[in-house]
């Protein structure tokens, strides 16, 4: 996996947007969206980190709905794998694609990494399992009229990489203002994932 410095010199920068500019980009999108990764973090713990991108979640059967509102002013690009793909059509979205790029223009940063999640009977679905569903009102929380993703969803994405520097702080910022009902939620699915998993025991 490339880090920031050599990312950005294949694919290009990224915009240093706030959930407040997104919420301001995505104004005229009529369908459920909510901030997940670092912003969801920052924002429940208040606890200051560093940005590298905008994580963004839509289900991924609202996919011309996202076109619409941002085709007419923005460039969206299918990504999944390293791979990215202009999508101007909702039908010609790549059988690996799980994500969303967007930017302005091709000399212009990328401004949202829009994460296409599925729905299951009007629920949230685990990209990475999809036996773990909820509905999305408890899958979120909202501040201030901004949905996020609830803090010990976005610890169980990144407990797969449980050494990575990120995942640790977020873990250490996270874990101390966690309820028990979301400790034992996050304990339950890590136990699944890996019986021995190192975080098990922050919590």
């Amino acid at each position: 996996m490339v880090d920031d410095e050599d990312f950005d010199s294949w694919y290009g920068p990224w915009a240093r947007l706030d959930p407040e500019a997104v919420a301001g980009l995505l104004a005229d999108l009529d369908v459920d969206w909510w901030v997940s990764g670092g912003w969801a973090v920052e924002r429940f713990t208040a606890v200051p980190r560093e940005h590298h991108d905008m994580d963004v979640g839509v289900f991924a059967d609202d996919l011309a709905e996202v076109l619409a509102c941002l085709g007419g002013t923005h460039q969206v690009w299918a990504g999944g794998g390293g791979a990215l793909r202009p999508l101007t059509d909702p039908a010609d979205l790549p059988d690996w694609a799980d994500r969303l790029w967007v930017r302005e223009r091709a000399d212009a940063p990328w401004q949202l990494d829009m994460g296409l999640t599925r729905r299951w009977q009007d629920q949230w679905v685990y990209r990475h399992d999809p036996t773990v569903t909820m509905p999305l009102a408890e899958a979120t929380w909202t501040s201030k009229g901004i949905r996020y993703l609830r803090p010990e969803i976005v610890l169980l994405s990144k407990a797969r990489r449980p050494d990575a520097p990120r995942g640790k702080a977020d873990l250490a910022a996270i874990v101390p203002w966690l309820d028990a009902r979301a400790r034992q939620w996050l304990a339950d699915r890590l136990g699944s994932l890996d019986p021995q998993h190192p975080w098990l025991a922050r919590l």
